[in-house]
């Protein structure tokens, strides 16, 4: 038996809650893993309070990301005591993730742990700083490069704007936060980077098909107004990336931005990308990673506590990343 976080549906209840599963009961898969650590993220709350159907298939453990020990594999890639790592692939959704002591996976899910790199590392970046390097890459890739301008972060006080923001500045970009939490954030936002912090209502509202050119580029979490915002205040040419949906799925826009100042809007998918991408993007983070800015970035909760957060992380009450210790 092991402990995981359970989420089941009967008719019109939907739970979530600790429960002690029987080993026997985990999914098809080649190799099974000792979990150490896992993650809290906005799709995780989602999925835990049920108030977006992430959860496709019941009952489900819950959690998108983990890090852990094999234990038995029935790959050629990987053998027991292997410290491996898995981002996505539906876990968490369709698949029993990784909010517990044990997961069992298809071996094309994992990859080993980046070389230098310690398992509680890994889960501090976890799914948001691996999807914000794939918004800092996208960027690049797009000819976006720190003279270019302003770079904007929305969400910026959030996991994947956190990461984001530190890669960025890092890299040299110039780069505006954007939360909605001006007075208690600020300090922290600047103290990881930003050269100004704006209040998210700036972006939050209906706003017109063009604005005044700013941003050169951008990293969106939001979705809805916001994004269609960011997109109508961009320079000519410039770059929008948009990887999240926290304000809503929707987006009020026009076709303005892209067909008279050429912006490009750029999803970035972190669930099913594919493997050398994201392979590069963990090369990159285990090499530019500041190990001492992690204390700042993370709180570390216990498995019993993870419902009471994902209540919190829908309702912006979290700051950074948030780390979940399966094993307490």
């Amino acid at each position: 038996m092991f402990r995981g976080l359970l989420i089941n549906k009967d008719d019109d209840t939907y739970s979530a809650g600790l429960a002690d599963i029987d080993e026997a009961s985990l999914p098809e898969g080649e190799v099974t893993v000792d979990v150490e650590y896992s993650t809290l993220n906005y799709k995780d709350g989602l999925a835990i309070t049920g108030k977006s159907p992430v959860v496709r298939k019941f009952p489900m453990v819950a959690g998108i990301d983990f890090v852990g020990t094999v234990s038995d594999s029935q790959s050629d890639e990987f053998k027991v005591g292997d410290k491996v790592l898995l981002n996505g692939w539906g876990v968490g959704e369709v698949h029993w993730g990784g909010l517990a002591q044990k997961a069992k996976v298809p071996a094309k899910w994992l990859f080993q742990v980046p070389e230098g790199m310690a398992s509680r590392q890994t889960m501090i970046i976890g799914t948001a700083g691996y999807t914000a390097m794939l918004c800092v890459q996208a960027l690049e890739e797009q000819g976006v490069m720190p003279d270019a301008g302003e770079i904007l972060v929305t969400g910026a006080a959030g996991g994947v704007g956190s990461i984001a923001l530190f890669l960025l500045a890092q890299r040299g970009y110039s780069v505006v936060a954007s939360t909605g939490r001006v007075e208690s954030e600020t300090a922290y936002l600047k103290s990881l980077g930003a050269t100004e912090v704006m209040d998210r209502s700036v972006l939050s509202e209906p706003g017109r098909p063009l604005g005044k050119e700013r941003w050169a580029g951008a990293v969106d979490v939001a979705g809805s107004h916001t994004l269609a915002n960011v997109c109508a205040t961009t320079r000519y040419g410039g770059v929008v990336t948009a990887c999240g949906l926290a304000q809503g799925m929707d987006f009020p826009a026009s076709v303005a931005p892209f067909i008279l100042r050429g912006v490009r809007l750029i999803g970035v998918d972190s669930v099913y990308c594919p493997m050398p991408k994201r392979l590069r993007a963990w090369e990159a983070l285990s090499q530019e990673w500041k190990a001492e800015r992690l204390g700042e970035l993370v709180e570390e909760i216990g498995l019993s506590e993870v419902v009471e957060y994902g209540e919190k992380i829908l309702s912006g009450k979290v700051r950074g990343r948030l780390l979940v210790d399966v094993n307490r």
